[in-house]
């Protein structure tokens, strides 16, 4: 007897080749905040120069491109359809009045981020009173391994596929005390589900200190890190428990604004 055809469509089935080439061209410009040659993409995306530059003078026309200097960076209109989606996004609304009260009870800068594309986007800033900031600003994508919002996502989100996310995204040090081994990287991820929340301890910039924890949907699900960055001389390492219940008691009210209930468990 023969088996029933499949009646799921492939999705595969409906690709638009150089639509999709012309997606990778735009996420990988956005990791790329110097800009990158025509040939510098086709190389990384494995797309001939002249497909390449025939995409670009579309994007570029459309806005979504520039050209400055020889080097393609990403285009004006892309704000505006980001501050769109950003608009639209519930917990961003829901976070930025608590942003605002872990900002005065700390007196530092607070953050929120929400993994996309195996990395934390900082999608919510409130500035500290202090004059000296290392923050980063919205729209910021951050690497995973070496910034506290990207390692709650790994312990989090990407603890059973850990070794795959980090080979596909090696770890680039980006300090001296950048954790860049698998074995290093594990350590952290179960250290940070142990306590409950993540440290980057001069890993992403020297001088800068962060600590983030994990929100929660009602599901269960954490859809995104919530966090502080602040200077090294201001957050030194006796201050980490004060700040951890800080964040964490901030996190959970926005976990509960969510429709979450009960601890998170690991």
């Amino acid at each position: 007897m023969l088996a029933p055809r499949s009646t799921s469509p492939n999705p595969e089935r409906y690709v638009i080749p150089n639509l999709r080439n012309a997606c990778r061209i735009l996420k990988l410009l956005g990791r790329q905040r110097k800009g990158l040659k025509a040939a510098d993409l086709a190389r990384e995306l494995k797309v001939p120069v002249t497909t390449t530059l025939r995409i670009m003078s579309t994007l570029c026309l459309e806005g979504l491109a520039r050209k400055v200097d020889g080097r393609f960076e990403l285009g004006p209109v892309l704000i505006q359809l980001g501050d769109v989606a950003l608009a639209g996004t519930e917990v961003r609304d829901l976070a930025q009045p608590l942003l605002l009260r872990l900002t005065e009870l700390t007196d530092e800068t607070s953050h929120l981020a929400i993994p996309c594309d195996d990395r934390a986007l900082i999608v919510a800033v409130q500035d500290s009173p202090h004059p000296l900031r290392a923050a980063s600003r919205p729209g910021f994508l951050a690497d995973l391994h070496c910034s506290a919002t990207g390692k709650i996502f790994l312990a989090y989100l990407h603890r059973d596929r850990l070794a795959g996310i980090l080979e596909e995204n090696v770890p680039v040090p980006r300090t001296p005390a950048t954790l860049t081994s698998v074995s290093a990287i594990k350590k952290e991820v179960d250290l940070t589900r142990k306590r409950g929340f993540s440290l980057d301890n001069e890993e992403f910039h020297l001088g800068v200190r962060c600590l983030a924890a994990p929100v929660f949907a009602s599901d269960g699900t954490v859809i995104a890190a919530l966090g502080i960055t602040a200077a090294t001389l201001r957050f030194p390492k006796d201050r980490i428990p004060e700040i951890a219940a800080k964040v964490n008691s901030i996190a959970q009210e926005l976990s509960r604004l969510l429709g979450h209930v009960g601890s998170g468990g690991s």
